[in-house]
Protein backbone atom coordinates (compact mmCIF):
# COMPACT_ATOMS: atom_id res chain seq x y z
CA UNK A 1 0.00 0.00 0.00
CA UNK A 2 1.20 3.57 -1.19
CA UNK A 3 2.30 5.91 1.59
CA UNK A 4 -0.42 8.51 1.08
CA UNK A 5 -2.98 6.00 1.28
CA UNK A 6 -1.95 4.37 4.40
CA UNK A 7 -1.86 7.78 5.79
CA UNK A 8 -5.49 7.90 4.96
CA UNK A 9 -6.90 4.94 5.92
CA UNK A 10 -4.41 5.64 9.19
CA UNK A 11 -6.52 9.40 9.31
CA UNK A 12 -9.83 7.73 8.22
CA UNK A 13 -9.34 5.77 11.20
CA UNK A 14 -9.29 8.23 13.88
CA UNK A 15 -11.97 10.72 12.49
CA UNK A 16 -14.25 7.77 12.43
CA UNK A 17 -13.26 6.67 15.80
CA UNK A 18 -13.79 10.45 16.99
CA UNK A 19 -17.14 10.49 15.25
CA UNK A 20 -18.33 7.08 16.80
CA UNK A 21 -17.26 7.96 20.15
CA UNK A 22 -18.95 11.49 20.20
CA UNK A 23 -16.01 13.57 19.78
CA UNK A 24 -16.85 16.57 18.58
CA UNK A 25 -14.44 19.55 20.19
CA UNK A 26 -10.90 19.83 17.95
CA UNK A 27 -9.45 18.74 21.21
CA UNK A 28 -11.22 15.75 22.29
CA UNK A 29 -9.97 14.46 18.45
CA UNK A 30 -6.86 15.99 18.18
CA UNK A 31 -6.25 14.07 22.01
CA UNK A 32 -7.28 10.77 20.06
CA UNK A 33 -5.05 11.14 17.33
CA UNK A 34 -2.23 11.39 19.85
CA UNK A 35 -3.76 8.16 21.77
CA UNK A 36 -3.42 6.36 18.33
CA UNK A 37 -0.19 7.80 17.34
CA UNK A 38 1.31 6.57 20.90
CA UNK A 39 -0.61 3.24 20.67
CA UNK A 40 1.03 2.21 17.62
CA UNK A 41 4.69 3.60 18.49
CA UNK A 42 5.61 0.38 19.44
CA UNK A 43 4.30 -0.75 15.85
CA UNK A 44 5.92 1.76 13.99
CA UNK A 45 5.71 5.14 12.77
CA UNK A 46 2.40 6.82 12.65
CA UNK A 47 2.24 8.57 9.34
CA UNK A 48 2.98 12.21 9.48
CA UNK A 49 0.62 12.60 6.84
CA UNK A 50 -2.55 10.70 8.73
CA UNK A 51 -1.95 13.45 11.65
CA UNK A 52 -1.79 16.94 8.93
CA UNK A 53 -5.31 15.30 7.59
CA UNK A 54 -6.67 14.53 10.95
CA UNK A 55 -5.11 18.42 12.39
CA UNK A 56 -6.54 19.60 8.96
CA UNK A 57 -10.50 18.33 9.00
CA UNK A 58 -10.54 19.12 12.45
CA UNK A 59 -9.07 23.12 11.55
CA UNK A 60 -11.67 23.16 8.62
CA UNK A 61 -14.71 21.19 9.80
CA UNK A 62 -17.02 23.57 10.41
CA UNK A 63 -16.59 25.08 6.71
CA UNK A 64 -16.35 21.62 5.31
CA UNK A 65 -19.49 20.21 6.90
CA UNK A 66 -21.26 23.20 5.82
CA UNK A 67 -20.06 23.13 2.41
CA UNK A 68 -21.15 19.05 2.69
CA UNK A 69 -24.56 20.11 3.96
CA UNK A 70 -24.69 22.77 0.98
CA UNK A 71 -24.20 20.45 -1.69
CA UNK A 72 -25.38 16.80 -0.91
CA UNK A 73 -28.75 16.24 -2.57
CA UNK A 74 -31.36 15.22 -0.61
CA UNK A 75 -28.92 14.18 1.92
CA UNK A 76 -28.37 15.62 5.50
CA UNK A 77 -24.69 14.54 6.95
CA UNK A 78 -26.89 12.89 10.30
CA UNK A 79 -28.60 10.74 7.25
CA UNK A 80 -25.35 9.92 5.83
CA UNK A 81 -23.45 6.84 7.19
CA UNK A 82 -20.54 8.10 9.66
CA UNK A 83 -17.98 6.26 7.69
CA UNK A 84 -18.98 7.98 4.24
CA UNK A 85 -18.94 11.49 6.68
CA UNK A 86 -15.68 11.04 7.45
CA UNK A 87 -14.78 10.10 4.30
CA UNK A 88 -15.86 13.24 2.62
CA UNK A 89 -14.32 15.48 5.73
CA UNK A 90 -11.23 14.08 4.50
CA UNK A 91 -11.65 13.91 0.78
CA UNK A 92 -12.97 17.68 0.99
CA UNK A 93 -9.87 18.70 3.12
CA UNK A 94 -7.53 17.22 0.46
CA UNK A 95 -9.13 19.11 -2.40
CA UNK A 96 -9.90 22.21 -0.99
CA UNK A 97 -7.14 23.12 1.50
CA UNK A 98 -4.20 20.74 0.26
CA UNK A 99 -2.13 21.96 -2.53
CA UNK A 100 0.02 19.44 -2.70
CA UNK A 101 -2.67 16.49 -4.10
CA UNK A 102 -4.18 17.10 -6.93
CA UNK A 103 -7.64 17.50 -7.46
CA UNK A 104 -8.49 14.20 -8.90
CA UNK A 105 -6.65 12.21 -6.73
CA UNK A 106 -8.53 13.25 -3.92
CA UNK A 107 -11.68 12.58 -5.22
CA UNK A 108 -10.17 8.98 -6.38
CA UNK A 109 -8.94 8.40 -3.46
CA UNK A 110 -11.86 9.05 -1.22
CA UNK A 111 -14.17 7.10 -3.85
CA UNK A 112 -11.63 3.87 -3.37
CA UNK A 113 -11.94 4.60 -0.02
CA UNK A 114 -15.93 4.21 0.30
CA UNK A 115 -15.64 1.39 -2.43
CA UNK A 116 -13.75 -0.63 -0.01
CA UNK A 117 -15.27 0.56 3.20
CA UNK A 118 -19.13 1.44 2.89
CA UNK A 119 -22.34 0.45 1.26
CA UNK A 120 -22.46 -0.06 -2.68
CA UNK A 121 -23.87 3.13 -3.45
CA UNK A 122 -21.50 5.23 -1.55
CA UNK A 123 -18.74 5.73 -4.20
CA UNK A 124 -20.98 6.93 -6.59
CA UNK A 125 -22.55 9.10 -3.94
CA UNK A 126 -18.64 10.52 -2.31
CA UNK A 127 -17.64 10.82 -6.12
CA UNK A 128 -20.57 13.16 -7.14
CA UNK A 129 -20.40 15.29 -3.84
CA UNK A 130 -16.62 15.69 -4.19
CA UNK A 131 -16.63 16.14 -7.63
CA UNK A 132 -19.25 19.12 -7.41
CA UNK A 133 -17.40 20.94 -4.84
CA UNK A 134 -14.19 20.47 -6.82
CA UNK A 135 -15.68 22.08 -9.99
CA UNK A 136 -17.17 24.75 -7.48
CA UNK A 137 -12.92 25.22 -5.86
CA UNK A 138 -12.46 28.66 -7.46
CA UNK A 139 -15.59 30.00 -5.78
CA UNK A 140 -15.77 28.16 -2.25
CA UNK A 141 -12.05 29.38 -1.46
Amino acid sequence: MAARRRARRRALDVLFEAEQKGLQRPDEVLDLLQQRRAHTAAQGDFPLYAEEIVAGVVAKREHIDELLSTYAQGWTLDRMPSVDRSILRMGSWELLHNDDIPDAVAVSEAVELAAELSTDDSPTFVNGLLGRLQELKPTLL
